[in-house]
């Protein structure tokens, strides 16, 4: 790890973690950009709708958003935006039931969720000449996860991977979560979850029980009760122990860069496999002191995190 990636120096107020998740989330507001939303069906009979720029570029990135984001959360048309105007093609993904509207399975997603991002390597491997994945928090552990896990077999045109503010140790993460000083947090995922869990409760009504929601006191019992058995997974815990990104990392075959800043509220400890990194010839971790999760104010348009995530993708040209 080279000093170049460690020198994110923000300015006095954003080096406190919390402050800096909470007024990048609520106050960064950039330019949306003219993007064609594609819905995308699957085998099996399901859908999750897509925005994308497409300008006839060689490379395309596939963008993953976090627990409950979508294609406008501020971090995905940040980075969208650079990567387009820098000879990128760019495929923002909506994971299902976050576009807006509800789909229509009983599953939605979740933090080992692969087959839809799957689905788009290989619907657009034949287009381009080099594919790169960029997951943000949950979908960075899909996407950790996804090159790593040995379910599917590896496409060659998936050259370089990037996860950002991802929690690649999930049981570890959700109990910093649900602890008192993110509060909030909890709070606000439990609150949208809840309201997704209700409509598919609606669709599904033998299949989702409702009444559970009574027993739902932080966002661990929203797994234990729902995620995890709707999912296939006996509860929380085991879903967590599966689905874990960390206990794959070692298969890391392409260039993997680990963006998690040290003071990220929602991290664990487990989050920053610094002796790892060193010793693997393909994993890089990448922890500045600040940035807290998906942070990293910069003043200006371009954040400091995707000038990073770019100039990371455009090494692959010089290799």
């Amino acid at each position: 790890m080279t000093d170049k990636y460690l020198n994110y120096k923000p300015s006095i107020f954003f080096r406190n973690g919390q402050f800096n998740t909470i007024y990048t989330a609520l106050f960064r507001k950039p330019e949306t950009p003219i993007w064609s939303r594609v819905r995308i069906e699957t085998p099996d009979g399901d859908f999750f709708d897509t925005d994308q720029i497409l300008q006839n570029n060689r490379q395309l990135v596939i963008i993953l958003h976090g627990l409950e984001g979508s294609t406008s959360s501020q971090y995905m048309i940040g980075l969208s935006s650079f990567l387009s105007e820098n000879q990128f093609d760019v495929i923002a993904v909506n994971h299902r039931s976050c576009s807006g509207e509800m789909n229509r399975l009983k599953t939605m997603y979740n933090s080992g969720f692969t087959n839809d991002l799957h689905q788009l390597v290989t619907e657009n491997e034949t287009t381009y000449e080099a594919i790169f994945i960029v997951g943000f928090s949950l979908g960075g552990n899909i996407v950790l996860k996804y090159i790593n896990d040995g379910i599917y077999p590896q496409s060659p045109k998936v050259k370089r991977v990037v996860g950002v503010s991802v929690p690649i140790h999930l049981s570890n993460c959700l109990q910093e979560i649900i602890k008192p000083k993110n509060k909030m947090y909890d709070k606000m995922f439990k609150r949208s979850l809840i309201s997704k869990l209700k409509l598919k409760h609606k669709q599904f009504p033998k299949e989702v029980p409702i009444e559970k929601l009574d027993e739902v006191k932080t966002l661990w019992h929203i797994d234990e009760f729902f995620t995890g058995p709707m999912h296939g997974y006996d509860g929380a815990e085991h879903y967590y122990e599966s689905c874990s990104s960390l206990q794959f990392l070692a298969k890391t075959q392409i260039p993997l860069m680990l963006i998690n800043a040290q003071d990220d509220p929602f991290l664990s400890a487990d989050c920053y496999p610094y002796r790892f990194s060193d010793e693997h010839p393909y994993f890089e971790l990448v922890a500045p002191k600040h940035g807290g999760h998906v942070g990293f104010y910069t003043k200006g348009k371009v954040f400091w995190h995707e000038k990073l995530i770019a100039d990371f993708f455009r090494a692959e040209n010089k290799t």
